[in-house]
């Protein structure tokens, strides 16, 4: 700028001029930089609500169907039935094999009725008498074979009749003992182990028959209904959609250098485009392992930075239900009531 030929007056008011001039914007710069917060960390994310795909764990045909999509159902509601009749004739069934098999423990516990050792001790009393007899007719035809009024051979044979009737007491014996004593140990132990089956088939048989309802997990909103009454089910076939109405979280994802500003439990303000409610939650989650930074994701820098993945769970989404899923929101931090606070004050 040439400001020769002006006189001294002029020159005064132009050099006085450029120095207001730059006064003003280093006084505006500098009210721009103290305005400007550092401590307040700023992030983008999208609301994350969990859904549950509901589905009988039985085959069957569907009875009843409750809800529709759009409903609002509680915990605990029941949702959809199948047809129960053939889950009821299987546990009829299986509480008689039940019964059966109880029935046989009883009898091998409390062993032989009296009748029946009664019974072994006449038999034993029969074979005892029979012994004795087969033995006087064994001595006599012996002392009869030297006056030769019997021979060798009826003597063989009254000692095989002996030694038979000897035997049938020791099987008497044996029998009034078994009588006595009762069933054996591993008889029981068997009976038992089978007992036990019958059981554990009617518990499932009655598993099964509960399962022909299907009950809502928790507070939600039923976003898909997918069969309708009358639809034959395999187990596992999706029946409703329901987006559960908490937790709310949001996924967000938080650059490599403002790591150390936050930590799991940091309070954070999430807010909507929807509308002015700022709502309350805190980092729940973040995650240890680096990732670039999905498409979907907004940040200040650039999208090929690595970033980590946040998990913020919101505490008061459920009061107006607002927040949708895949909802763009904004997440400030307070970097002063952060990790970094929160470990001086200690």
């Amino acid at each position: 700028m040439k400001i020769s030929g002006l006189s001294s007056s002029a020159k005064r008011a132009i050099v006085i001029g450029v120095v207001v001039v730059a006064a003003s914007g280093i006084g505006i710069t500098w009210l721009q930089r103290a305005g400007k917060d550092d401590s307040l960390l700023r992030l983008y994310g999208n609301v994350d609500i969990r859904e549950v795909q509901l589905a009988f764990r039985q085959p069957g045909r569907v009875a009843e169907m409750v809800f529709d999509e759009g409903d609002v159902v509680s915990a605990g509601a029941r949702m959809a039935s199948l047809d129960a009749q053939p889950y009821r004739d299987a546990l009829v069934a299986a509480e008689a094999s039940t019964q059966v098999a109880l029935s046989e423990l009883t009898k091998l516990r409390r062993g032989l009725r009296p009748q029946e050792i009664t019974q072994a001790r006449e038999a034993l009393k029969q074979a005892q008498a029979a012994a004795i007899d087969a033995e006087s007719n064994y001595q006599r035809q012996r002392s009869l074979v030297a006056s030769g009024f019997s021979s060798q051979r009826t003597v063989d044979t009254a000692r095989t009749v002996r030694d038979q009737a000897t035997a049938g007491v020791d099987a008497a014996k044996a029998a009034l003992s078994q009588a006595a004593e009762g069933f054996r140990k591993e008889d029981i132990a068997a009976a038992e182990a089978r007992l036990a089956a019958a059981q554990a088939a009617e518990a499932q048989a009655a598993t099964a028959l509960s399962d022909t309802e299907l009950v809502a997990p928790s507070d939600g909103t039923v976003i898909a209904r997918v069969r309708e009454s009358g639809s034959m089910v395999a187990s596992q076939s999706t029946v409703y959609s329901l987006s559960l109405d908490k937790p709310v979280y949001v996924r967000a994802y938080v650059g490599e250098p403002d790591l150390g500003r936050i930590a799991p439990g940091t309070a954070v303000r999430v807010k909507s485009d929807t509308s002015d409610k700022v709502y309350r939650g805190q980092i729940g989650f973040i995650s240890p392992r680096a990732e670039f930074t999905p498409k979907t994701v907004e940040t200040t820098d650039s999208r090929t930075d690595l970033v980590y993945r946040l998990r913020i769970v919101i505490d008061d989404a459920d009061s107006d239900g607002e927040l949708r899923q895949g909802m763009p929101v904004t997440i400030e931090v307070d970097a002063k009531r952060g990790p970094l606070a929160r470990t001086e004050g200690r």
